[in-house]
């Protein structure tokens, strides 16, 4: 794990990259900003988290590192003692997390509840739609820190690096660290319900598009050519073929639309 500090002081702001190791979009953003090493209004810390990942570019060494959390010391994973670190070098800091995603171009930002700190800080961002992780949050970062994670475009892809770029100064500007102003957005926010599996095969596909709603009935997806339908009417979320081993992602409802004046007010 890589640690540096802009500003004096005691940071209460972290910026965190590479939590999974083929996500090398936040690396980029986080080394931009330690090789201009901006003027900052408040201290943040940077931190690449799972190097050891990132130098073998797979997404972990032994577990998901963002299933790890809280950790321990002498977890038996590579992860599982990061987790634990990682999160004591976190403690006390409003974090902003990079990822990547197979599932969705656009970003979008993840929270596990909606508080006053979100409502505030994400339509600040240039997010398209905030997701509530609801049931979903067990091991993550959230565990670990008060944390903002944003998807930040296709993973791998030079968008999802300027993304990241982009999205990281605007976080930071609105929490006051960097100077200049941001633009409110209306922000739909969603909460994940259920995960979506898959069963072994050959080749899978995804019919639907993240966060369009999916009427009871409609074929959204199919391994190995057969046919999933929806039993009731959803909003996917993270659903791609071939993004997670095991799942094909998650349904959602939709909760309600931050919107700029109110966000303002």
């Amino acid at each position: 794990m890589r640690v540096v500090r802009l500003g004096s002081g005691t940071p209460e702001l972290a910026v965190v990259a590479a939590i999974h190791g083929d996500e090398p979009c936040g690396v980029r953003a986080v080394e931009r900003l330690i090789e201009e090493e901006p003027s900052v209004k408040r201290p943040v810390k940077l931190v690449v988290a799972n190097e050891e990942a990132l130098e073998r570019g797979v997404r972990y060494v032994d577990e998901d590192l963002n299933r790890a959390f809280p950790g321990h010391p002498e977890a038996e994973t590579h992860e599982g003692r990061l987790a634990y670190e990682l999160g004591a070098e976190l403690e006390g800091c409003l974090t902003f997390s990079m990822h990547s995603t197979q599932s969705h171009a656009d970003p979008f930002a993840i929270v596990d509840e909606l508080s006053e700190t979100t409502r505030d800080l994400c339509p600040q961002l240039p997010v398209t739609a905030l997701v509530e992780t609801g049931p979903f949050a067990g091991g993550r970062l959230f565990s670990g820190a008060d944390a903002i994670e944003v998807e930040c475009g296709l993973q791998g892809s030079d968008a999802a690096a300027e993304n990241a770029d982009r999205l990281t100064r605007a976080f930071l500007t609105a929490v006051g660290a960097l100077p200049g102003d941001t633009v409110r957005r209306d922000l739909p926010v969603y909460q994940l319900v259920d995960r979506i599996d898959k069963t072994a095969a050959d080749t899978y596909e995804v019919f639907v598009d993240n966060f369009e709603r999916v009427q009871e009935g409609a074929a959204f997806a199919a391994a190995d050519g057969e046919k999933q339908v929806a039993t009731e009417s959803f909003y996917p979320v993270l659903l791609s073929p071939y993004g997670y081993r095991n799942v094909f992602g998650y349904t959602a409802r939709k909760l309600e639309t931050l919107t700029a004046s109110t966000a303002a007010e």
